[in-house]
Order: structure tokens, then C-alpha cells, then sequence
């Protein structure tokens, strides 16, 4: 990319630890993975249990991170996060000479912190639909990442994980790529027929200049083959980080 914000907006999630986690092959088995989520629920002791094909699925915190290879050091509660960095942060989001708030509406901020927001909004808390409004949580996740702040990653999803198979939980259900790479690691079973996930979906240059388009240009809305954009380089506050291709 010729953007240097969003080339270094990958680079802070490569340094994250999260590459194999949002970077694994777009591949799923949709009968297999319907089949996990009707049968999932949570044990006592924590794990992630269900059937699929009439074969017994255990999911505990230590092969989720040996999967994915997390990180499992650092903070656990985003309260924690220092005040001085989410001060900072609050300045070096923002598009205007106004500091932003931690509970903002996502055109606050620049374009690149825009893109960090929407990735963490849909590939970490999975949320669906609209999202024009940043929360306190993702917030705080973005400040984190943009100033090197060690995370336990392997906590933090795990527990979304756990919260997609909780009887009555509003966390919608998600993580698909990554659930059918633990369940082929299952000895005997079976997934049957896998298929590539949409290629608008996947995250790559082509998308990521899509966005730029749809929310520097038409504040959001759909449009149709938006041409590849290129913006002039800025000077950005925070950690210089080395190059490196971003994960798709």
C-alpha cells in the first residue's frame, strides 16, 4: 500500500501477535461449523464442548492459544489500560485539533483509526450491522495496539468464544475460519465439503482502498468498482514500527 497510516495500522496488528489468528486460510465447512454452534455449550471447568458428526469437540484456552500461537501475557482488563495513552490516543485519533472522546462517533476519528476500529468491531467482537459509534472497549483496544501495549489475546477471545456458545448471551456467533481450523485438528472427524470465503469479505489492498473510498468519500455509503485511491502520505505520532505485509 502507499498509505503509510494504514500500511503502519497493519503493522501494529502483525506486532500484536494476532496474525495467525486473523490470517489464517479463508476456508470453512458451513455444515460443520452450523453443527458445532447448535451442539456447543460451556463446562464447568471452562472448555469450549460440543459435537460434530457424532464426534466429541473440546476446546480449552491452551489449544486455542497453541492454535493460534496468542500471546497470553499482559492485560486482561481493559480498565487498566494507562491513562496517559489513552489520553495521547484520544489527540492522535481525532480529525479535528479537538481531543475525541473514549465513547465516540467513528467520523471523529482519521481514516485509519476508522479501519482499526471496523476490523476489531467485526473480526474480534464480531458485531454485526451498523457501528458508527466506537465503544469504550474497542476504544481502549485501539490504544493498546497503536502504542505497543501487551494484551493477553488469548484471554480476551477465548472469552468471546466462550460467550458465543453461552445460552443467552447477546455476543453473536462468529470466529468462523478460526473454529474450522480447530475443528480439523480434531483426530477422526470429518468436516465434509469446505468452501472459500466470499472474496469481498477477505481483507486485502483491493478492500482496504474500497473502504478508504466508501468513508472518505461518500461518508459510508455502498458504492460500486470504487477505484483504488491513493492519499498523501502523513506524518503520524506514535511507535515506528518495521515493514512488513499486512495479513489478509
Amino acid at each position: 500500500m502507499e498509505d503509510t497510516d494504514l500500511v503502519q495500522i497493519f503493522e501494529s496488528l502483525i506486532a500484536t501477535g494476532l496474525e495467525n489468528f486473523l490470517g489464517c486460510p479463508a476456508v470453512f465447512n458451513e455444515a460443520a461449523l452450523t453443527e458445532f454452534f447448535t451442539n456447543s455449550s460451556v463446562r464447568e471447568d471452562g472448555l469450549v464442548v460440543s459435537t460434530v458428526n457424532e464426534v466429541t469437540v473440546e476446546i480449552s484456552e491452551g489449544v486455542f492459544a497453541a492454535t493460534f500461537e496468542l500471546p497470553v501475557e499482559g492485560l486482561t482488563d481493559l480498565s487498566e489500560v494507562p491513562k496517559n495513552l489513552v489520553f495521547d490516543a484520544r489527540s492522535l485519533f481525532s480529525i479535528s485539533k479537538e481531543q475525541v472522546s473514549i465513547s465516540c462517533l467513528k467520523k471523529a476519528m482519521k481514516i485509519q483509526y476508522h479501519l482499526l476500529h471496523d476490523i476489531l468491531a467485526k473480526t474480534i467482537y464480531v458485531k454485526a450491522g451498523s457501528f458508527d459509534s466506537v465503544t469504550r472497549d474497542r476504544f481502549m483496544l485501539m490504544t493498546d495496539i497503536t502504542f505497543d501495549v501487551k494484551i493477553n489475546w488469548n484471554s480476551l477471545l477465548f472469552g468471546v468464544q466462550r460467550k458465543m456458545v453461552t445460552p443467552g448471551s447477546r455476543q453473536a456467533k462468529g470466529y468462523a475460519i478460526q473454529i474450522c481450523v480447530l475443528l480439523r485438528n480434531v483426530p477422526v472427524l470429518e468436516l465434509g465439503e469446505s468452501k472459500i470465503f466470499p472474496i469481498h469479505r477477505v481483507l486485502n489492498e483491493k478492500t482496504v482502498h474500497r473502504y478508504v473510498v466508501i468513508n472518505d468519500k461518500l461518508g459510508g455509503e455502498e458504492v460500486v468498482d470504487a477505484p483504488k485511491v491513493k492519499r498523501t502520505p502523513a506524518k503520524k505520532k506514535g511507535v515506528t514500527k518495521k515493514r512488513c505485509q499486512a495479513p489478509c
